[in-house]
């Protein structure tokens, strides 16, 4: 019997994933967002953002100083660079 993969899904408040325990969202969250929101690259954005939006505000209820730009690279700056991969052709 075959077990199913566990998703990598954001772990509150700390926002690690539930599977890897990387800062979410993780290489694997990251791929399957992707292709999840596929076509729908302005979607992902706001769902995105809005992570962060929590992240940043479980942050500060953990009395935690956020790293803002870490958090906009973490949770939004990825995204630039996967539109640049898909154009050009690269996986």
């Amino acid at each position: 019997m075959n077990a199913r993969p566990r998703p990598h899904l954001p772990m509150r408040p700390r926002w690690l994933c539930r599977n890897c325990a990387a800062p979410w969202p993780c290489g694997p969250a990251q791929l399957t967002l992707a292709a999840k929101f596929y076509g729908h690259s302005i979607a992902l954005a706001f769902y995105l953002a809005a992570s962060m939006h929590d992240a940043v505000d479980d942050a500060y209820g953990l009395g935690l100083r956020p790293n803002l730009p870490a958090m906009h690279a973490r949770f939004l700056g990825w995204l630039s660079q996967a539109r640049r991969h898909r154009r050009s052709g690269r996986a």
